[in-house]
Order: C-alpha cells, then structure tokens, then sequence
C-alpha cells in the first residue's frame, strides 16, 4: 500500500529536481536562492513574485544563474560573500538560450545601438541635450552601459533597455526588453504593447498602424482566445485571429519556426531616405549584413566576405529578398488565400516605389546638389530647409511606408504620402527656390522633379479634360455644383 502511494509522485520529483540542476550553472554554495530571497523579498518584494512566478522558478533557475559572476568577470562585484552583476546581458542568457542567442546577435535589434553615431544621434545629443537623449533615444536603442569605479553601471547610462544596449560584456542587445524581468514571460513578448514602447510615435508608428489595421481590430476582439501562454504558438494552429507583432516577425507558422532574427522575414528597408530591397548574408560568427537592391552581387556560402567597413568573414548562408519575402508569405498564407497575399504585396510595393520616384530621389538629389555647389552649409540642421528635408523622409515618408506595409489606410494616406506632398510643394520646393535662387531652382527642377511624370501638374496646371473628369464626378457624387 505505501509503495503503491510512493510510486506515485518520487519520480516526477526526482525529475524536477535534475533538471533544475541542469539548468543552473552558476549557482553556488554561498549564493543559495534562500540567500538572495532573504533580504530582497523584504526590499523588492514584487521582483520576487515575478521570479517565483516564472517559468525559470519551475525549472529551477535562481538569482545567481542569471546574476552570478566570477571575480575576473569584467562587471562582477562583490556582494554578500558572492561575485554578482546588476545587468543580465544576452550573453548571460545565451548560457541556456544558446540558439535564441545566436539569432539575435546579428538581427536588426541588436544593431539598433549603431544609431549612436547617426543624425539621429546628433540631434538628440547636440540639438537636444543628453539628458534628452538619455531618457529618449537611449532607452530605445540602447547606449553603451559605463561600470563606475564599484563595477556598479553609471546613473547616465543605467537603468537602460534598449535593444541595441551595448553591455560590459562586450554583448549588444537586451533580452528584457521584451521578456520583462524577473518574470521573462513569453506571454508579454508575444503581446504586441511589448514592442509599443518603442515603435510608436511620429517616425515609425507601428504600433498606431497595426491598431488601425484588421489584425489589431482581430486581436481586441479575439484576445482571449489567443492561448498566449502555450507552449506552442502558431497562426492557423493554436490561434487563428488577430496576428501580434510576434506573430508576423518572430514566432512559428506553417514551415517557419520561431526566430529571434525581428528581421529574418523583411524585404524591404522602410528606415532610409529612399527605400531598398533586403538580402541577407550571415556569417560563420552569427553576425549579418543586409545587402541592399533588387539584384546585387553575392557571395556564395563559404566564401570571405567583406561588407562596408566590416571585416571580412566566412559566409554562412546568404538569403535573397525574395527568399525572405517568402518566409513571411508562408506565415500570411496560414490566414490568407495567396491571391489576396500578392495583392495586399503589390499595393505595398507600388506605394514604395510612388513614394521613392515622386518624392525621395528627387528630395534627395536636391539636396545633394545644394550641399556641393556650396548652397547649404556643413552642418545639420542649421538652415530651415534641412529641417524641412527630414522630416519629409524621417517622419512623413516612413508613416506612409509602414501605413502600406501593414494595411494602416489612414497612415499610407493621410499621415503619410499626402502629409509629405503637402510638404514637398507647399515647403520643400518654396525653401529651394529660397536657399537656390530662381536660376538655379528652375534648373533643379527642371533635372529633377518635372522628369516624372506626376509633377507636371504643378507646372503646368490641370487639362481642361482633367478638370472636367473631376467636375463630373463631383455632380454625380454630390449633386451639380457640390464640392
């Protein structure tokens, strides 16, 4: 009889117990779970429950698996008879999460502190101030995390989760950022208010736009039938309605299995000036460069490559815009017929191309020549005009591109390409004629602009017929004479 009721429940417990020292490599004798728990759950209460509420807690994993250091490790302090750091870095978590690790080491996340040195950068930091860019840019991107004389992180680049955050470790990147500590839910970070916290706002308002969209209409209205804490998650398997940001970029769908690459599945860059087709070369060290253009030369895998000013490495894989396009057309085709894909891909793509044609080259090109015949000076945003040519790409032209990339209506139009025709011909182009002179304007857009096509209205006025073709819709619509 007690045999019978010991049969039941030693080996489930004796399974946990192993497998919770499997998963613990820095846990030690003088650093006992009970040791750390004794003193914070008193001070920090709430990060407690979030540990002991996590996934990590069943499996065994304590604060010194994520927060033990050795005495030689770069950002280790002593504390209470033990070597610890404050930052977890991915590198930390790679211990156990080695091929989530990997993906995210070279993905467009963890480049996302090279903005460190960009315009961007410039404007937060010079025109701004670095408290601005503290708060602001930083706690984004991320910034480069400076130990003071303790080995403790300084109070101008700490408390910092950006996903570019360049650690002490020498790692880029903050797992964090989405799996909130201590809990490291995978609930949150397929959640797409996760990813709210930095693409929103006037720039790239992603998350604006997919709320806009059907999936963020989708999504409120069937949340609760996401079964967003199974283990397994897969559009068209455990859920069916209301895709997340995770759900297109990251997580497991027909022959897709989960990445932690955000940009694995892009085939286009939204983020320049004038936008490009994305291929992909990944290297033998797990880092990656995109390749820019509809039809660049690649290597082939197991050549030495060099991109930019990067060195030359070892080719891994090398991955075509189309090949990566696909990956995300294989996630679409679990909701959606292909028919209704490469439509909902040809609008984006020809409001891309409208966009690059009728505005940016020529912006672009406008500007370029000014710069060489003197017109403007070095300096960024010294003159109103560069003000004006920024936020024209960098605010108007990336509303309208995420608008058409995530079927946002109102921010491909309204917020997007009408916003930056408004500003092309009621300021970009006045401010030329100003900063040029009348010469030199007429000859610039004479080169530039009235080459295509969809700007010769404003030099040379509507057609009779095509003012005509108006008034008769608006009679019929409206009624004769409405507007």
């Amino acid at each position: 009889m007690g045999r019978a009721r010991l049969g039941k429940w030693w080996l489930p417990a004796l399974l946990a117990v192993l497998a919770a020292v499997a998963v613990a490599p820095r846990a030690s004798a003088q650093d006992k779970p009970e040791n750390c728990v004794t003193c914070h759950e008193k001070l920090n209460p709430g990060e407690v429950a979030q540990w002991r509420a996590s996934e990590h807690f069943k499996q065994g994993v304590t604060c010194s698996t994520c927060h033990g250091r050795e005495k030689a490790d770069v950002d280790a302090f002593a504390h209470n008879g033990a070597y610890i750091a404050t930052i977890v870095t991915p590198k930390n978590c790679g211990q156990c999460h080695q091929k989530e690790f990997d993906e995210q080491k070279g993905s467009h996340h963890a480049k996302a502190g090279q903005i460190l040195g960009s315009l961007d950068n410039y404007l937060g930091d010079v025109i701004g101030g670095p408290p601005a860019s503290d708060i602001g840019c930083r706690q984004c991107h991320g910034s480069v995390v400076k130990l003071d004389a303790n080995k403790h992180p300084t109070k101008d680049t700490w408390p910092n989760t950006g996903m570019g955050r360049i650690n002490p470790d020498g790692s880029a990147g903050s797992c964090s950022a989405c799996h909130g500590r201590h809990e490291f839910s995978v609930r949150q970070a397929r959640q797409p208010e996760s990813c709210g916290k930095c693409h929103l706002g006037p720039d790239h308002p992603q998350t604006e736009v997919w709320q806009e969209s059907k999936h963020g209409m989708m999504y409120r209205a069937n949340r609760e039938l996401m079964k967003l804490d199974s283990k397994q998650w897969r559009a068209g398997k455990e859920y069916f309605s209301g895709p997340t940001c995770a759900s297109c970029h990251m997580s497991a769908a027909g022959n897709q299995p989960v990445t932690h690459d955000v940009g694995d599945r892009l085939s286009w860059t939204l983020r320049p000036v004038i936008s490009s087709k994305l291929n992909l070369v990944a290297f033998d060290d797990n880092s990656k460069d995109d390749v820019i253009g509809d039809a660049p030369v690649l290597p082939k895998v197991g050549d030495m490559f060099k991109f930019g000013a990067s060195p030359e490495r070892k080719v891994a894989d090398v991955v075509t815009w189309q090949q990566r396009r696909g990956k995300m057309e294989n996630v679409c085709v679990q909701c959606h017929q292909t028919s209704f894909i490469s439509g909902a891909y040809a609008q984006f793509d020809s409001t891309v191309g409208l966009y690059n044609d009728k505005f940016a080259k020529p912006a672009k090109a406008i500007m370029d020549d000014l710069k060489a015949q003197g017109k403007l000076s070095k300096a960024d945003f010294d003159e109103k005009l560069e003000w004006t040519y920024y936020e024209l790409w960098h605010h108007q032209g990336r509303r309208a591109r995420h608008g058409a990339a995530m079927q946002g209506p109102d921010y491909a139009w309204w917020h997007g390409i009408y916003d930056v025709a408004k500003t092309f011909y009621t300021e970009f182009l006045p401010e030329v004629k100003e900063v040029a002179g009348d010469e030199l304007s007429k000859s610039l857009l004479d080169k530039y602009v009235y080459t295509n096509p969809g700007h010769i209205w404003l030099r040379d006025g509507m057609s009779k017929e095509a003012l005509q073709k108006i008034q008769e819709f608006y009679n019929q619509r409206y009624g004769e004479g409405g507007k």
